[in-house]
């Protein structure tokens, strides 16, 4: 049984920084389907360091958000991403995930996959910022794969620990 003591209630948003926040909108809104739902503008970073910036939010079907910062005043190094490294993963149904790689392919968007890993069958692409966007969805024994009372997640870890240590 999973420990139900935790006090985190989910996700509200993840956050990122983006070249453009009117391109950004385009990929998120008119080709993800993502409403935009909040543009602040401010004269600060939460931090305090004074410079211009817009923070967009982005919703989702179950009421969390992807969010973006443009800062044009502060560098920032926007590289494209290995998906080992960040990757943006968006849970879908197959229908949907078919509909988005074929849209993705008919607009030019480079898509690739699906790959299966393990419980889930995902498909990826870039976002105008470089990040790798997953669009992924739950295969069979999913629900088995991810209870760590099945799958021995601490067991693996510590292992994963050890043979690190080894070398």
């Amino acid at each position: 049984m999973r420990n139900r003591s935790v006090v985190i209630k989910g996700l509200h948003h993840n956050a990122y920084r983006c070249r453009d926040a009117e391109e950004t909108r385009r990929f998120y809104e008119d080709f993800m389907g993502l409403p935009l739902a909040c543009s602040l503008r401010r004269e600060e970073t939460e931090t305090g360091e004074k410079t211009p910036l817009i923070h967009i939010f982005f919703e989702m079907r179950d009421g969390s958000y992807l969010a973006f910062f443009e800062l044009p005043e502060v560098p920032f190094d926007f590289k494209e991403q290995n998906p080992s490294d960040l990757h943006i993963a968006l849970e879908v149904d197959p229908a949907t995930q078919k509909m988005y790689f074929e849209k993705a392919n008919e607009l030019g968007v480079g898509v690739f996959g699906p790959a299966q890993l393990e419980y889930l069958k995902s498909i990826y692409f870039r976002d105008p910022n470089g990040y790798i966007i997953e669009l992924t969805t739950k295969t069979k024994g999913y629900r088995d794969g991810m209870d760590p009372e099945k799958n021995h997640a601490r067991e693996v870890l510590d292992q994963w620990q050890a043979d690190k240590a080894g070398c």
